[in-house]
């Protein structure tokens, strides 16, 4: 899957949390989401994004949810 498809959907999933009246708490839905529902691989190209482009097209809540949860959202190493 391409980056902008990733973009797209990302901030997809952003506008739907962005109602939250706390966006903290939309930014934590938005990376529990994408921690939940994306394949690790899927993960790993919107924070290669974020790193080398500055997460170019993403909106700034899904942009503040993957920063603010980048450790979660990283997928775990295999044992």
């Amino acid at each position: 899957m391409d980056i902008d498809n990733l973009v797209t959907m990302a901030n997809q999933i952003g506008e739907f949390f962005s109602v939250y009246s706390d966006r903290a708490e939309g930014e934590r839905e938005i990376a529990d989401h994408l921690k939940k529902f994306w394949e690790p691989r899927m993960r790993i190209a919107l924070l290669t994004h974020l790193d080398a482009r500055d997460g170019a097209g993403l909106d700034a809540i899904v942009r503040d949810a993957i920063q603010g949860h980048r450790q979660e959202l990283m997928p775990r190493a295999a044992p």
